[in-house]
């Protein structure tokens, strides 16, 4: 038996200790949170609670699950790991390049396991579209699309006094679109460079709450991202889009759980019809923090690297930090420069 304990006890927590629950081999055996009402919620039946992460580090549990505000998840990533603590850290894995690397390096000082949630990898359309990129179905790649054009109201940012914050949250690339930023590359590959925009029109926050970004992969691919919390009066769409010199794909909808266009030389229109379909019949599949749990089981008892490892949440980060850098200086940002910092 696997066992988790979890650091945080607000709304993601939630989720985690579901996909625990769901994970044969796997169980929840503790919570910590230095709000005592937040942890009698959680800590039920056999789960202990802890308001001090260091007393919930002492006792028996296999992985801690970072669940925190992202300014914290850094230095409670390093706290595990030094205790020999695997990590499942919430995302953003961090909120700077530095953080990430010192998270990256206690890992493997420690000999311990890292994976940053980012659960959309595994939504049926998206698994479907990332066969057929690895099947070179789309030939030579031309460019890709992704877009959030969702809705996080006013109350939504006064739930808490971090939220919106560059010190502890971010802007909508931090915490919205992070998701899609990863699904670009893991679908189109390493970038190139970026040139973004941001402003903060709408909400009350520090951070951005609308970003536009132009994107160079390293393989001469173009790509343009569109992230907002802005739409009124509720979530609109979420879409990644891929088009190649063979094929086009597009997966959309509120959430991006629909194939909308599924075209690829010497496909037939009722195959791609079939697969359409196959995805409409369940598109949510397995809760993506499901997925997580259960490849983290899975990597500790096989001693392999989990899916979405700290070096796979890093690339998504330095993602975001090169558009933010790029929007607040006017300039491009070219990937490996800034890696270099």
């Amino acid at each position: 038996m696997i066992r988790y304990g979890i650091v945080g006890c607000g709304h993601i927590a939630k989720k985690h200790v579901a996909a625990i629950a769901a994970v044969e081999g796997a169980e929840l055996a503790a919570v910590c949170d230095t709000n005592e009402e937040r942890l009698k919620e959680f800590a039920v039946g056999d789960v202990r609670g802890y308001t001090d992460l260091s007393e919930m580090l002492k006792s028996d549990i296999d992985v801690v699950n970072i669940c925190t505000p992202s300014g914290l998840h850094a230095d409670l990533t390093v706290q595990a790991a030094e205790a020999k603590k695997h990590v499942i850290v919430e995302k953003p894995m961090a909120l700077t390049l530095e953080d990430a690397d010192r998270m990256i390096d206690a890992c493997e000082r420690n000999g311990v396991k890292m994976a940053v949630v980012h659960p959309n990898r595994f939504r049926p359309a998206v698994v479907q579209l990332r066969k057929q990129l690895e099947n070179g179905a789309f030939g030579k790649l031309g460019h890709a699309n992704a877009t959030v054009r969702w809705n996080r109201n006013q109350a939504y940012y006064d739930q808490a006094p971090w939220r919106g914050t560059k010190a502890m949250d971010g802007g909508v690339l931090m915490n919205q679109a992070i998701h899609n930023m990863d699904l670009l590359l893991w679908m189109m590959g390493d970038i190139e460079e970026v040139s973004s925009y941001h402003a903060t029109r709408v909400r009350d926050i520090e951070a951005e709450d609308t970003s536009v970004s132009i994107i160079r992969f390293k393989n001469g691919a173009l790509g343009v991202l569109e992230a907002a919390v802005t739409i009124y009066p509720r979530n609109l769409e979420e879409s990644l889009s891929i088009f190649g010199e063979k094929g086009t794909a597009i997966i959309g909808g509120p959430t991006a759980n629909w194939i909308k266009q599924w075209k690829f030389e010497g496909l037939e229109e009722d195959e791609a019809q079939a697969v359409i379909e196959q995805v409409e019949k369940d598109p949510y599949g397995i809760p993506g923090h499901q997925c997580i749990i259960q490849d983290m089981t899975d990597a500790i008892r096989e001693d392999r690297t989990p899916v979405v490892s700290g070096e796979e949440g890093r690339k998504a980060l330095s993602f975001v930090i090169a558009c933010i850098e790029s929007a607040e200086t006017g300039k491009p940002v070219r990937m490996a420069e800034l890696n270099r910092k």
